[in-house]
């Protein structure tokens, strides 16, 4: 006779609970792995625009200009360049953007990323203010 208690392994209830886990995390991830590497290239276009000669001297315009090229580039359509911020203190300019990303995952639930970047590489002042 088998002794239960030195029986070991994994029930179908078990295995079928790990499962529904593992999908439900492997969903997640890939509705929202897209929109952090679209959030991690627009922070690289808004740094590498800030870190680029001349940067202080450039007109609003122009740098809306050069983040639309970028944004073409890098296939950005979450922001446009009239969703970017410039703010020009004490002898400095940053750009700055404040974006939600939403995506539904089932039925009427969905996910929802607030994003905020900065040529700065700091967060933008309203964001800070929320925390």
């Amino acid at each position: 006779m088998i002794d239960r208690r030195q029986q070991r392994g994994v029930t179908l209830v078990g295995m079928v609970l790990w499962g529904v886990v593992i999908v439900f995390v492997a969903l997640v991830a890939m509705k929202l792995v897209p929109a952090y590497t679209e959030f991690i290239t627009i922070k690289k276009i808004l740094t590498d625009i800030g870190g680029e000669a001349g940067f202080k001297n450039m007109s609003n315009a122009e740098i809306r200009d050069r983040f639309a090229r970028r944004a073409m580039v890098d296939n950005i359509s979450t922001v446009t360049p009239a969703d970017l911020r410039i703010r020009r203190e004490e002898g400095k300019t940053v750009i700055s953007v404040e974006y939600t990303f939403q995506t539904p995952l089932v039925a009427n639930v969905s996910l929802l990323a607030d994003f905020s970047a900065s040529s700065d590489g700091r967060e933008s002042k309203i964001a800070q203010q929320l925390e």
